[in-house]
């Protein structure tokens, strides 16, 4: 019997999900990248079923999720429904930011002597700001560290160097995958009381 590992993504308009046996990460891997936008709201559950059956969501072993930041109403779908099924099924569950997932893809951007130093992740949001996380490259099997998780910059605030935020989700749910089998050969720990999504703005503008 199979015990899954299940990574969900939906910071963006696009929903990433990802799957894989937990004893063999690298021969059954299946993704799902699919455009949503709204229709998230009514399926979601559908899409997670499509991907893995809801029979073998009793085998599900460990959880990731990217908790943001990206739209309110999507983040906070995945965040709710990865929380839930840890809860019940009393397995680990882990977040990471949707900047941190891009993280070491964006990096090959850098000079080799910027890729020494710790470096930014900016997002400017439409008359609410910018956005930034701050980052530092490892070497190993965990690429790059979260020194600073995505917040709203001041508007003093100016990092350098600093890479502009770029989607792929695809891409980024694979390597949340990923992340979570590392976690799962280490064993780690995952409260899922933790994990919460970041909201470096409010959805109802200054409070």
């Amino acid at each position: 019997m199979s015990r899954w590992l299940l990574a969900l993504h939906s910071s963006s308009e696009t929903l990433g999900l990802a799957v894989c046996d937990a004893e063999n990460p690298a021969g059954g891997t299946r993704i799902l990248s699919r455009s949503m936008g709204r229709q998230l709201t009514n399926g979601l559950i559908s899409a997670v079923e499509e991907l893995l059956p809801r029979a073998e969501w009793a085998s599900i072993g460990r959880l990731a999720v990217s908790t943001g930041p990206g739209g309110f109403t999507g983040t906070r779908l995945t965040v709710v429904m990865a929380r839930t099924l840890a809860q019940q099924l009393g397995c680990p569950l882990h977040g990471e930011s949707s900047f941190a997932l891009m993280a070491p893809r964006l990096s090959v951007a850098l000079s080799a002597s910027q890729a020494l130093e710790p470096f930014s992740i900016v997002q400017i949001l439409p008359r609410r700001g910018r956005v930034a996380g701050r980052y530092r490259l490892l070497s190993g099997s965990i690429p790059v560290e979260e020194l600073e998780r995505p917040h709203l910059l001041s508007e003093d605030e100016d990092p350098s160097p600093a890479l502009s935020m770029e989607l792929d989700v695809a891409s980024d749910v694979l390597h949340l995958l990923q992340r979570c089998c590392h976690w799962e050969q280490e064993a780690a720990p995952g409260p899922w009381e933790l994990v919460l999504p970041i909201y470096p703005t409010s959805p109802v503008g200054p409070v």
